[in-house]
């Protein structure tokens, strides 16, 4: 749904500043190929098939690479500096200047580059989801049988959200909650910016993290809604070569998948 298609008033924020030491390589690790692209590229689409009117790229390490690997989509694409790594928070907050005149009600996904496997449906739910509620903050989150490495989302005895805990600083019984956190998210643009003044630095990890910005939302009197729509495959991790190898695997095989649906084969 990009050009014609786009919904108004909706754009993204693609976390692209990382460096992904654990791979083992000197190349940003949204670069690495997927489908015979840089990952990140996968996303962007995903973005623009979901209506997306305009996509902010966060970057920094080697920042260059990142930017020729999206110099395709030309001005669709715009980009932030993330000169020092802070944090999610601290990275999204590094847009602010492209917010600058964000009209009341526009809505921004915030989303990392380096999950290739979304989807442009999976966002659109997430979307229209937010629209319904008229949501200052929604999340799309995953049930998965080993959430070991992500955040944790903490519901009450109603079963509604309570906030998002970062596996550093869960307790034993938060560890075992698996449903979790894989950083899709929809925020009211103009109150995501204003709640991200509000976030401290996490004593632990010395960063500021996107994470805490739903609870202070809810803490707030904002409403904040959160949809369990995200498949696991989804979410598999890339934080490794071999890793790297079984998502292109699974992103070509959807793709030959979409091409015979698509030839009625």
């Amino acid at each position: 749904m990009s050009g014609a298609g786009a919904t108004r008033g909706l754009s993204a924020i693609i976390l692209a500043a990382g460096k992904g030491t654990r791979m083992k390589s000197d190349l940003p690790k949204v670069c690495h190929p997927i489908g015979d692209r840089p990952m990140v590229c996968s996303v962007v689409d995903a973005c623009l098939e979901a209506g997306c009117e305009r996509i902010v790229a966060v970057v920094g390490y080697k920042h260059e690479l990142v930017r020729d690997a999206l110099a395709g989509y030309g001005d669709r694409v715009e980009f932030a500096m993330q000169e020092e790594q802070l944090g999610t928070g601290h990275a999204v907050r590094c847009a602010a200047d492209h917010y600058a005149d964000v009209a009341a009600g526009d809505a921004a996904f915030v989303l990392c580059g380096d999950g290739p496997l979304i989807r442009s449906e999976t966002l659109g739910t997430l979307y229209a989801t937010h629209r319904e509620h008229d949501a200052a903050a929604t999340m799309a989150t995953s049930v998965i049988e080993d959430p070991s490495g992500y955040g944790r989302v903490v519901r009450d005895a109603d079963g509604r959200f309570e906030r998002i805990v970062e596996q550093k600083n869960a307790s034993p019984d938060q560890l075992a909650i698996r449903e979790v956190n894989p950083s899709y998210y929809c925020f009211d643009a103009r109150k995501l910016f204003a709640a991200l003044e509000k976030v401290e630095r996490n004593e632990t990890t010395g960063e500021y993290y996107v994470t805490d910005v739903p609870r202070l939302m809810l803490d707030a009197g904002e409403r904040v809604e959160v949809l369990d729509a995200v498949p696991p495959e989804d979410i598999l991790s890339i934080n490794t070569i071999e890793q790297l190898g079984d998502v292109d695997r699974i992103y070509r095989e959807r793709r030959v998948g979409a091409s015979r649906k698509a030839s009625g084969s």
